[in-house]
């Protein structure tokens, strides 16, 4: 046996700062390393995403996640027990193998989790960071980081489905020299923003540090895009943050009709008139990245969208972070960057599949932590380079990227507004380049 090998692997059902309990899954090795890591669902799901096992019943209305935990000790740990948590690969194929169609009967959540205590007790075990582990010596660049602004799907009526609320927006720092300067930026814009929304009606963040617009604070998120662009320029930065929009438009989307329902204001909006209205959204108001701007199987509005916009355009229920989906939208040329969450998927290794296939074809991957990674998303995130992640600035996740930048030193880069896609050319058509 070496240091690295897995010597033991518990479960639980934990609580989450998701609201619906979660797994978390415990990897020991051989030298005593531990590697802990937790999947949640989300607030909007895609439907292409992997299962999830569930309890049901009345007991967190449904969404306990007892069973799940159990299979990963009962099923999963007698299979990866005494195998090498340094090969990843491996661990994952061997859980995929424990039977046919392991992922849905086991439950994503459970393969997701599992996969991620490895990987994290094969870092710890080697002794070295997580960053490192995954992406090696060329592990160095640090995203474009976020702050959370704007949540709440009911302030002009609510969706087709329950939105969990979206459409979320954020404010992305571009135009630092460091990830700490960009950081505190965010943080100064983030503590501006929420002592001008108490003046306005009282409110205080409570979604991961969103505010939640209820109905009838504003007649259209116009408005709200106007004081987000009067709060960037107050604190100083205009030009070096932009507006960053997670619109979940399934939520919106009226399949009957094709229409989408309660979004942006109150008026219905065929996927023409959204378009349109997302074209004069960019025109008026610094917008550098927009995700799901429609439905998750429209890729060719999608695909036409990306290419007229000239911002980053983000697919997360449109990929799913599935490799399959993922091939098919590049070959529509549908977005030009993949919202990574591991659990979508299943395991690690899926994950890292998709992210080299997105890079090989010019893809930006964009990590985020929604389904339970905390603070670990930024050793992801380092680990892969990627150009941005969601949000991240500030906050635990925040500490571990400036922990990080402190680590490399003078290794490390920031990659500021290269990190996004097409904003050169937004640059380029504003005349500014």
């Amino acid at each position: 046996m070496s240091a690295t090998t897995i010597q033991s692997i518990q479960a639980r059902q934990v609580y989450t700062n998701r609201g619906n309990p979660g797994v978390e899954v415990v990897v020991t090795t051989e030298n005593g390393a531990t590697g802990r890591a937790m999947c949640t669902s989300g607030i909007s799901i895609g439907t292409h995403e992997v299962d999830f096992t569930f309890d049901g019943g009345t007991k967190f209305r449904g969404k306990g996640v007892q069973k799940a935990a159990n299979r990963v000790k009962e099923i999963i740990a007698p299979a990866l027990i005494g195998m090498d948590a340094a090969d990843q690969l491996a661990v994952d194929q061997a859980m995929l193998r424990i039977m046919p169609d392991a992922k849905l009967k086991l439950g994503g959540n459970a393969t997701a989790a599992t996969s991620a205590a490895v990987l994290k007790a094969g870092a710890n075990a080697l002794g070295i960071p997580l960053y490192r582990h995954i992406g090696g010596a060329n592990a160095m660049y640090l995203p474009v980081p976020g702050a959370a602004m704007v949540a709440g799907h009911d302030r002009y009526g609510g969706g087709i489905t329950t939105p969990g609320g979206k459409p979320t927006m954020s404010i992305m720092a571009f135009g630092f020299n460091t990830f700490a300067e960009a950081s505190y930026a965010c943080w100064d814009v983030h503590t501006r923003w929420v002592e001008k929304m108490k003046k306005k009606f009282g409110g205080t963040p409570n979604v991961r540090d969103f505010i939640v617009i209820p109905e009838g604070v504003y007649t259209s998120d116009r408005a709200i895009w106007e004081d987000m662009t009067k709060t960037i320029a107050e604190a100083g930065y205009e030009g070096k943050i932009g507006f960053q929009m997670d619109v979940a438009t399934d939520t919106y989307h009226n399949k009957e009709d094709d229409k989408y329902y309660g979004l942006f204001d109150k008026e219905p909006k065929t996927k023409e008139q959204l378009f349109e209205f997302y074209m004069q959204m960019i025109k008026d108001y610094p917008f550098v990245i927009i995700e799901d701007p429609f439905n998750e199987d429209d890729y060719d509005t999608t695909a036409a969208f990306t290419k007229e916009s000239g911002i980053q355009i983000v697919g997360d229920d449109l990929f799913t972070t599935n490799p399959e989906r993922v091939a098919y939208g590049i070959s529509k040329e549908a977005a030009n960057a993949v919202l990574l969450k591991v659990n979508q998927i299943g395991t690690i290794s899926e994950a890292l599949e998709m992210i080299q296939y997105a890079y090989k074809f010019g893809y930006a991957v964009m990590p985020s932590d929604s389904r339970g990674e905390g603070a670990s998303i930024a050793d992801y995130a380092v680990g892969i380079n990627a150009g941005s992640v969601r949000e991240s600035a500030i906050g635990e996740r925040g500490n571990r990227f400036l922990e990080i930048e402190e680590e490399l030193g003078s290794a490390a880069k920031f990659i500021g507004a290269r990190g996004l896609k097409g904003f050169r050319n937004q640059l380029r058509a504003d005349g500014k380049l």
